[in-house]
């Protein structure tokens, strides 16, 4: 059975149901989720909106990092069941759902664990790149090389 059950990149509002459908499965205690959403100050600036883009590979480096993040969390006898993960592109705004993943797994250590390592591997790993327009004029880009 698979257990990378979602990754993609879409420039369509996410949702959080369609990534824990992808993750229900009757052999996990617990599922741990997170999600992103677009704040409205960073660095001590007020931020007016953003706009993700990301490289044509994008959905294959995902998938690349949630297997590097199976392999690395699952634990023989407390397996992680099943990973989702989505993230939006385009123009968003402040409050949009920006990320969304989530870890299936027979216990919840390794659910949070795993979870926790796939948002933060995405984020240093996957080439998308945050375009932040401030609310004084300025803007600067957040994850690009």
């Amino acid at each position: 059975m698979e257990q990378i059950t979602l990754a993609a990149v879409r420039d369509t509002p996410l949702s959080v149901d369609e990534v824990l459908a992808a993750v229900a499965d009757p052999r996990a205690g617990g599922t741990a989720v997170f999600i992103g959403t677009v704040r409205d100050h960073d660095h001590g600036r007020d931020v007016s909106a953003l706009a993700y883009s990301a490289h044509p590979s994008v959905e294959a480096q995902l998938r690349v990092v949630m297997e590097k993040v199976l392999s690395d969390t699952s634990v023989p006898g407390r397996p992680v069941v099943r990973m989702a993960a989505t993230h939006r592109v385009g123009d968003l705004r402040i409050g949009d759902t920006a990320v969304v993943v989530a870890v299936s797994a027979e216990h919840r250590e390794e659910a949070f664990a795993a979870c926790r390592r796939l948002i933060d591997d995405l984020k240093a790993q996957v080439p998308i790149w945050k375009n932040q327009a401030f609310e004084d004029g300025g803007a600067e880009w957040v994850g690009s090389p």
